[in-house]
């Protein structure tokens, strides 16, 4: 059995167990995820032009607690409060961050400070992603974007709700990321470490993710479906997951939000993006 083959036969598994576990009302994790519309394939090739194409897989609908909980070792005060969030509908999300090969198919040009045509694409700033997003959209027709803050959280937790997608130990954080122990001070191809359970990769390291929500205070309670304030607070877009440059676990967490200021023209060699797609 190919490596692919296990990764999709484990995602139509767990789909068919979250189906049972909330038609049944289980509980206890926090986090339930409805099974995926029989309508919607476990994985989607997009096709980018010249050889190129961008995998993603099916992120099902489902609801989980966003934020930490006040007991979290190396909690930021923004992640709170902890609050139960909403995804009403399934999306697809990036198995991987965009790399420069896929960006340069769509943009015809590659900022990227360090080269690779499968590392992921850096030096980006969130209206570049924007851009990229629409663009390809306008080449696939189909809409793809940036992932919400909420939903790139859901998707990073991959129906967790410790620390990490892998658990609560942070020894472990090299089996999944490339961050300031072991990159060698700098990005590294996309895919080579361990992806979570949902089959996506890099959601810890290698590179921050833009998101679509400006940054913004949490809500006090439940929410469906959040997109972030609808203006800024502090002229900040929100970037998730760490990067390669990174020495401390803490900023690799589910939950950390970057909390610096990260205005939409910001570019940085450790800043890049992965795309979802709406159904």
């Amino acid at each position: 059995m190919t490596a692919r083959t296990q990764r999709v036969s484990g995602l139509m598994a767990w789909a068919a167990l979250a189906f049972v576990c909330v038609a049944a009302g289980c509980s206890g994790s926090g986090s339930e995820s409805a099974a995926p519309s029989p309508a919607a394939s476990a994985e989607l090739t997009l096709d980018l032009g010249g050889g190129v194409t961008m995998k993603m897989v099916l992120i099902p609908a489902g609801k989980f607690m966003m934020g930490s909980p006040d007991s979290e070792q190396g909690r930021y005060e923004d992640e709170g409060p902890q609050h139960e969030v909403v995804i009403t509908k399934p999306f697809y999300m990036g198995v991987t961050e965009v790399t420069q090969a896929q960006y340069e198919a769509v943009m015809g040009k590659n900022p990227s400070y360090y080269r690779g045509a499968a590392n992921p694409v850096e030096t980006v700033s969130w209206n570049d992603a924007v851009e990229f997003c629409k663009k390809l959209s306008e080449k696939t027709r189909q809409t793809v974007r940036l992932p919400t803050e909420a939903e790139w959280e859901y998707a990073c937790r991959a129906g967790t709700q410790t620390a990490f997608s892998f658990g609560d130990d942070p020894s472990t954080l090299g089996d999944y990321a490339w961050w300031g122990k072991n990159s060698g001070e700098t990005p590294h191809p996309v895919g080579q470490k361990k992806p979570n359970a949902w089959g996506l990769y890099d959601t810890h390291g290698n590179v921050w993710e833009w998101c679509a929500d400006w940054w913004g205070e949490y809500p006090k309670g439940p929410i469906t479906d959040p997109s972030g304030p609808a203006t800024a607070s502090r002229g900040s877009r929100v970037l998730r997951g760490g990067s390669w440059r990174r020495g401390d676990t803490d900023y690799f967490r589910c939950a950390y939000r970057d909390h610096g200021y990260d205005a939409p023209t910001t570019r940085d060699d450790r800043d890049g993006f992965r795309c979802a797609r709406i159904l």
